[in-house]
């Protein structure tokens, strides 16, 4: 039954999809919608492997490998996330998993296997870097776009430009930020925030796109910190959807007992 409410509503996305080739929407909250599907709710549920390979502003590089499992509760709502790490030695076993919300704060977790410690993340640190790179925790699981007031700035041949304030300005070190969401696939293309100076400090990117199963899909971004000089490339591989996920493997047993099958290469 979810897989044939999922069909139904991917196919009400591509018509309005094709409807948005031939005029453009003007309803900045369908856009931002549109685009919060595209990015974070492909499938039912997902798997991917990923490599991270963080540049300092001196140019010293390091490396993380993980596996991400992604598990939808509902359409566009609520999702659960286990991102496994295995490369290198000193953060192999390390845990971070994701109850998202949308009606509520996130519930996120850090399983430290070093000291067979499970730490809480704070709501108030979910915009903190994630395991050391210019990623935050945050950007893994996306942002709630209830959080932000959007407003249309621009619609130009390929783009929908929408800045985006948010209600709580206390609650994130940013002031603004705008994102050019691609027409064609409505996935978020480019990023930029701004800080309370309103100076241009941090931008995202999308540097490749393959459609994988139906659904064009990111599978090279980069975050660049514009202040230090610093950034973080993450490219994803072996994707796959609707691979017969079930909430029981986002449970607290699963920080310190991984779902080998589930992070086994298919």
């Amino acid at each position: 039954m979810r897989n044939l409410i999922r069909s139904l509503s991917l196919g009400i996305v591509w018509v309005l999809s094709q409807s948005a080739l031939a005029a453009d929407l003007t309803d900045v909250n369908q856009i931002v919608d549109q685009a919060n599907l595209a990015a974070y709710y492909k499938g039912v549920d997902g798997r991917s492997e990923a490599r991270m390979v963080i540049t300092d502003g001196q140019g010293r590089t390091q490396t993380r490998q993980f596996t991400i499992l992604r598990y939808d509760r509902a359409d566009g709502g609520d999702q659960d996330f286990l991102v496994a790490f295995s490369r290198p030695a000193d953060v192999r076993n390390t845990v971070f998993m994701v109850a998202k919300h949308i009606e509520s704060d996130d519930d996120r977790w850090l399983y430290l296997p070093s000291l067979d410690l499970v730490k809480r993340i704070s709501a108030g640190d979910k915009r903190t870097s994630f395991v050391g790179s210019h990623y935050f925790y945050e950007d893994v699981s996306g942002r709630n776009i209830t959080e932000d007031r959007h407003q249309l700035v621009e619609t130009t041949e390929q783009h929908y430009v929408v800045d985006n304030t948010p209600k709580d300005p206390a609650s994130v070190e940013f002031s603004q930020y705008r994102v050019w969401i691609d027409k064609a696939n409505m996935l978020p293309q480019k990023i930029e925030y701004k800080d309370r100076a309103d100076r241009l400090y941090r931008r995202v990117e999308v540097l490749e796109v393959q459609e994988i199963q139906g659904h064009p899909t990111v599978t090279k971004s980069r975050v660049s910190d514009l202040v230090s000089g610093g950034n973080t490339t993450m490219e994803f591989r072996f994707i796959k959807y609707d691979v017969g996920l079930d909430s029981s493997v986002f449970t607290e047993r699963s920080l310190r007992k991984l779902p080998l099958q589930w992070l086994r290469r298919p």
